[in-house]
């Protein structure tokens, strides 16, 4: 009776804040009204509500108070997110709707300089991902992270997200046919980023060097960019020691380093044109 009743109380709040998630649709209120709504439906410690364009840097959908954006979230929105495995899922157009992290990283995420110099500082054991197609080579992405005191999502939770997700589509959909010129206007090229990508090692490496530097920074092993390009294992660990020798590098934190470099070196020359 007691479980019961808490279930049905449980119910009457998520009814409650749709409702009023269905209220602010057309409102700049829209952002926080959904993450009260995702409440009632999973625990999360975070939430990050971002919208991703080709040839366009990630927008800042909520938190968009800039005393709520942490140093780490500012450095992901102005540079690292082009390493960022979800952003480069997105990229590659095979993003399951509603996903765990884990589940489309590189199989060498965590050993990544990418992961060691800023994923990890956002201090998340889980983060769950509910992408939305708002138009045409536009999508936002909802990300709820989760840190060491709520530990990893619970399946209960998961199917909630999974079972609510077509309602949360269209409202979110709706939002941005009202409210998408709003943001818009503070988009800003990312061509210094995919350029840094392209350009990096260029005139040291081969095109296949430079193709493999980048999945390496990415966060992908031999074994997974053997797959990925349908090479032998044994060329990829050729590649990679030349790699080393034409840069001048021993580790993965010196490609790391040396690529950054190379990025403010193009962000500067784009500034002074």
């Amino acid at each position: 009776m007691i479980q019961r009743h808490h279930q049905e109380r449980n119910s009457a709040d998520c009814y409650k804040h749709l409702a009023s998630l269905i209220d602010h649709t057309r409102l700049r209120s829209f952002p926080k009204a959904l993450e009260d709504y995702l409440s009632t439906l999973c625990h999360f410690d975070t939430i990050l509500m971002v919208t991703f364009k080709k040839s366009l840097r990630p927008i800042i959908l909520h938190p968009s108070d800039p005393a709520e954006q942490s140093p780490t979230l500012r450095n992901y929105l102005s540079k690292a997110y082009v390493l960022d495995p979800l952003f480069n899922s997105i990229q590659a157009g095979n993003t399951p709707q509603v996903s765990r992290l884990v589940e489309i990283a590189p199989d060498s995420f965590e050993t990544s300089e990418y992961y060691q110099n800023c994923y990890k500082n956002f201090d998340l054991v889980d983060e769950i991902n509910l992408i939305i197609e708002l138009n045409q080579g536009v999508n936002c992405s909802i990300s709820l992270g989760r840190k060491t005191n709520l530990g990893t999502i619970t399946r209960a939770e998961l199917h909630r997200l999974q079972e609510a997700y077509p309602v949360i589509n269209a409202l979110v959909r709706q939002f941005w046919l009202s409210q998408s010129q709003e943001y818009v206007k503070y988009e800003k090229s990312d061509s210094a980023m995919k350029q840094a990508l392209n350009t990096f090692g260029s005139g040291v490496l081969t095109r296949r060097e430079q193709e493999i530097s980048g999945l390496i920074l990415q966060g992908h092993s031999s074994k997974a960019i053997a797959s990925m390009l349908n090479i032998s294992l044994g060329t990829v660990k050729v590649h990679r020691k030349n790699i080393h020798t034409r840069l001048n590098t021993s580790t993965q934190s010196e490609i790391f380093t040396l690529f950054l470099a190379h990025l403010n070196e193009l962000e500067a020359a784009a500034a002074s044109a």
